[in-house]
């Protein structure tokens, strides 16, 4: 029997800004996406971060914040409330995008970590229209990305001990879409990283 040959990936690189912990009792009021590259087997072909970019700033579903969680992004949460986009609306736009941009491969989410942005938005995207692109698990944490390349422990994993090769040249703004870019881009330094290291025991 062959082997089943899997479909190329393409990474797509989000950042999402929340006004609390958990989505659903609080809400995420800004979400931005870039395309980092696409996997072909084992080819990488790291994408412009700039070239197909997504973002959209969210109307608040519910009452509930948190002062300091707002304040990380900036945004004017009676802003948001006036002149937000519709939840519904903007996951189906998102889902289109993404669907056109990864015509023929399977979309993956990354981040940097991916447990707080995906855990947004895999439940705005289910919550707002019950569909996701990227299936129930169709993500990838940087963060672990790089301990395991680097052979360090998860906790060890912060940007501070990366090599500076690996890192972005953009600044982290915390604007989703900025941050997006920068993020991609450290998903294909990463990507495409050999570290040199002890040799695996056999």
């Amino acid at each position: 029997m062959a082997a089943r040959t899997a479909r190329p990936n393409i990474y797509i690189s989000v950042d999402i800004e929340a006004d609390g912990p958990i989505p659903g009792p609080y809400s995420m009021i800004s979400f931005g996406a870039s395309v980092a590259g696409r996997q072909d087997g084992a080819v990488y072909t790291a994408a412009d971060p700039e070239r197909d970019t997504f973002y959209r700033e969210l109307r608040p579903i519910s009452e509930r914040y948190v002062d300091a969680a707002l304040a990380v992004s900036g945004l004017d949460r009676d802003r948001l409330l006036r002149e937000g986009a519709e939840p519904a609306a903007a996951m189906a736009e998102f889902r289109a995008w993404v669907r056109e941009v990864c015509a023929g491969a399977q979309p993956v989410m990354c981040a940097y970590p991916a447990s707080f942005d995906w855990m947004f938005l895999y439940w705005y995207l289910i919550e707002f229209g019950g569909d996701s692109p990227f299936g129930h698990s169709g993500c990838l944490d940087m963060k672990t990305l790089y301990a395991a390349k680097a052979r360090v422990p998860l906790r060890a994993a912060v940007k501070g001990a990366m090599p500076r090769g690996l890192l972005s040249d953009r600044p982290h703004t915390h604007h989703a879409l900025d941050d997006a870019i920068e993020q991609a881009e450290l998903m294909s330094n990463l990507m495409l990283w050999e570290p040199a290291g002890p040799e695996l025991p056999a």
